[in-house]
């Protein structure tokens, strides 16, 4: 199975799996569209990568309501769920159905956004797509990342772990649904270290580039052009 097919399987409960699933969601989110810096009126051109139903496009539309958005994914009944939620803004968004590794760069954009995908990529994979995202963007551009750190020892990652389950748990969610994102973890999660992902950013040739939030293993990273 496609990370694409498996994340097809969840669309039904997705967006209220995905808020009970990450500690500190809220603060997460809100960290990450603090740090998009330009005015509210601006009419910005911005990327969302692996875009899913479209819940990080959905809060920056929220404070950029000029803006025009290009929404990639791979899984075709997500985009689907993205599309009908953003029907009454139809004319800022475009939708494209497409693995992002094969992102080529080819249209500009002034914000490129990402949110719990590109960790499903390949250390070597994610160097390729930063490097694609710093060339995509304008001068003054920004790469704002919401997505999962792998824990600098084997000691944290468990403490990481254990945590999360505990978490989850304790949010009363759907023995089912924990069950699936585990397995899903296990298949297709590819998590780099933090020091390695912001080493690959500058070598993108983002000149500017940090980790502005992070609870446990999941963080907000910042790269401007």
């Amino acid at each position: 199975m496609t990370v694409g097919k498996a994340f097809d399987e969840s669309v039904a409960y997705y967006d209220g799996w995905i808020k009970t699933a990450l500690p500190g969601y809220a603060s997460l989110f809100a960290a990450a569209l603090d740090v998009i810096p330009f005015e509210t009126s601006a009419a910005l051109e911005i990327l969302d990568l692996g875009a899913g139903t479209g819940l990080f496009a959905e809060y920056v539309l929220a404070k950029y309501k000029r803006a025009r958005f290009t929404l990639m994914d791979m899984a075709p009944k997500m985009l689907a769920l993205a599309e009908k939620r953003f029907e009454a803004n139809r004319e800022q968004f475009e939708f494209v159905e497409q693995d992002f590794r094969q992102f080529d760069a080819q249209q500009r954009f002034d914000v490129v956004i990402s949110s719990m995908a590109i960790h499903h990529l390949t250390s070597g994979e994610k160097q390729h797509l930063f490097a694609a995202v710093f060339h995509s963007l304008r001068a003054g551009g920004v790469f704002i990342n919401l997505d999962q750190i792998k824990a600098p020892s084997p000691e944290l990652q468990q403490f990481y772990w254990d945590h999360w389950l505990a978490h989850v748990r304790a949010q009363n969610a759907a023995e089912e649904q924990i069950q699936a994102s585990i397995q899903r973890r296990l298949e297709f999660d590819k998590d780099d270290t933090l020091h390695d992902q912001l080493k690959w950013l500058a070598e993108a040739g983002f000149p500017s580039v940090d980790c502005v939030f992070k609870n446990f293993f999941v963080g907000v990273f910042y790269a401007r052009k």
